[in-house]
Order: C-alpha cells, then structure tokens, then sequence
C-alpha cells in the first residue's frame, strides 16, 4: 500500500482549515485516511499559529516511506520536520 501524507479539507465556505493527514495514495481527497498528524490554518496570524504537526509522527511516517505531496513537503520545511535541501 502507498501511502501519502496530505491536506484533507475540514474547514466551512470562506474559512478553510486543513488536517495533515496519512493516507493510501488511492483514496479521495477527503475520504479515508489513517492517521492525522496536525492542522494547517492557512489563515493563522502567525507562522506558528498556521501548522501545528506531531513531528515525531510525520519522521516515523516519512521513514516508512510514505511521500508529502508538494504543500505538505513545503509545510514540512518550514515546520523543521524536513531538512531543506542545500545548494
């Protein structure tokens, strides 16, 4: 089973909040998952405020061999889950 980590929308009309999420790589956007790992608030005043993230989990997950889909990997980097690549 592939799984990908990814944003599963929770958030109403006009407000969005996202959950962090893993899931398998065939499931829909918004359907099954396994585990949620944080929220992304994309509206948040401040950078910490925007993505809250068990780190521990998503490292765990990553080592399995699960793949962030590019706005998780970005959210990742920024979250220091992830070391950003140097040139």
């Amino acid at each position: 089973m592939a799984t990908r980590i990814r944003l599963r929308r929770i958030g109403r009309k006009k407000l969005p909040l996202y959950r962090i999420v893993v899931a398998d790589k065939e499931s829909p956007r918004d359907g099954r998952f396994i585990e949620v790992l944080g929220t992304y608030d994309p509206k948040g005043a401040t950078a910490a405020d925007k993505v809250r993230l068990d780190a521990e989990k998503a490292r765990q997950w990553l080592a399995k061999g699960a793949t962030a889909s590019d706005t998780v990997q970005a959210l990742l980097k920024q979250a220091g889950v992830v070391a950003s690549p140097t040139a």
